[in-house]
């Protein structure tokens, strides 16, 4: 592999630390989709650029079962000063929980567990067969979206509209490989516009294919529009919705194994409060479900604070440090609309110095994993997946020199 000796002046990571990692804690965001998934950016420059203006130096990729960004990530993260970091990110079910009704951190969906895997090896060193398997998840993700569009083009024609989708022509001017939903929502979106210059004109279409629902969204705010075409069109009870194939879902310690095989850190995805305070049924007991998580071997955790109150999001951060885990922050970007790269939590509230600190030391761990994979085959966790907990400190320390060779101030 021998990516980072390329980047690193290995004699600098020797030398004593001293005094020099007293300053304030760098901005960073560990999960950003981009346009290999669904984002809110038109490319990976893009997302760079915010990142490099909003002054957050290290940045991590967490596209939805692809590695594709991962040169341009990468290139444009190096060629701004910036650190990168290579993640990834699955959808799974874990049947247990499922046949128990248990909610995990999909709030509507027992069993359904969406987690990420960290710091993964780059260039890429997933197995072959690991590969086909995410290919089929992602061309059965693609024939999901392909059923749904027909159902909307059935709508336009049962209405005598003169014109229709086109899956290529969606794949091709708003998506890579995968199409989801969202693409499918913006495409619909830019037809209404296109076809229909009157804003009146755009709500009578939208009635139409709502079954008679109204449209109640701005007009002119495109990503209101577009998540009530999800909410109303394609998810379930709308006329365009289509049921995942259960084989799209892998069980969630096949990715565990997936995740390690790939060089990476498994870990889990809080959904923590909801808009009213409340939390899903395997998070709600936070004891448990520490036990739970580090029973299946993942001792990283990351929250995306914007959707939850700074102060129990806090509580539940300080826990889980003081239990070992390794805690990162994000934003996604998995949606329409432009908000900053710089993480907040809900309501534009700032992280404090205590959340800044972890996010910090959380994304310098991930950074020494990265370095130690590729020159030595073994990063932070031990040969069973175990994170190394007494060389914590050790795997900072080593991060923070990392990321200093690369980010330039």
């Amino acid at each position: 592999m021998n990516f980072w000796k390329k980047l690193i002046d290995e004699e600098s990571l020797k030398s004593p630390l001293g005094g020099d990692k007293g300053g304030p804690s760098l901005k960073v965001n560990c999960h950003l989709h981009t346009p290999h998934s669904f984002s809110a950016f038109c490319c990976v420059e893009e997302a760079v650029k915010q990142a490099k203006e909003e002054d957050v130096k290290v940045i991590g990729v967490n596209d939805f079962f692809t590695f594709d960004a991962y040169d341009a990530w990468s290139y444009q993260a190096i060629k701004h000063g910036l650190f990168p970091l290579f993640n990834v990110e699955f959808i799974g079910l874990d049947e247990e929980k499922k046949k128990n009704g248990q909610r995990v951190n999909d709030p509507a969906n027992p069993g359904r567990t969406y987690l990420s895997g960290k710091a993964l090896a780059y260039p890429v060193v997933l197995p072959k067969d690991d590969l086909t398997r995410i290919n089929h998840i992602m061309q059965k993700n693609n024939e999901q979206v392909k059923q749904m569009m027909d159902k909307v083009n059935a709508i336009l024609e049962q209405n005598e509209y003169e014109f229709a989708l086109n899956f290529e022509d969606i794949k091709s001017r708003f998506a890579k490989e995968q199409v989801r939903e969202r693409h499918l929502a913006r495409a619909i979106r830019e037809l209404a516009v296109s076809k229909f210059p009157k804003k009146k004109e755009q709500k009578e279409f939208y009635k139409t294919l709502f079954g008679g629902k109204e449209l109640f969204s701005d007009i002119s705010n495109e990503a209101a529009v577009e998540n009530e075409i999800r909410s109303k069109l394609l998810k379930a009870g709308g006329a365009a919705f289509v049921e995942e194939d259960p084989s799209t879902f892998l069980d969630t310690g096949a990715i565990h194994d997936i995740i390690i095989r790939a060089g990476g850190i498994p870990t889990y995805p809080f959904l923590a409060d909801d808009a009213e305070g409340n939390y899903t049924d395997f998070e709600g007991d936070l004891p448990a479900a520490m036990a739970d998580l580090k029973k299946r071997g993942y001792y990283s955790v990351e929250f995306i604070p914007t959707r939850n109150d700074h102060d129990k999001m806090k509580e539940y951060v300080m826990q889980l440090v003081k239990e070992g885990f390794v805690v990162t922050f994000g934003t996604e970007h998995n949606a329409p609309g432009k908000q900053p790269i710089e993480v907040f939590a809900k309501g534009g509230t700032p992280l404090d110095e205590d959340l800044l600190r972890i996010n910090y030391e959380g994304a310098c761990i991930l950074a020494a994993h990265q370095y130690l994979f590729d020159r030595n085959g073994e990063g932070v966790l031990d040969k069973n997946g175990v994170f190394k907990q007494k060389q914590r400190k050790e795997f900072a320390d080593l991060g923070y020199r990392i990321i200093k060779n690369i980010v330039t101030h």
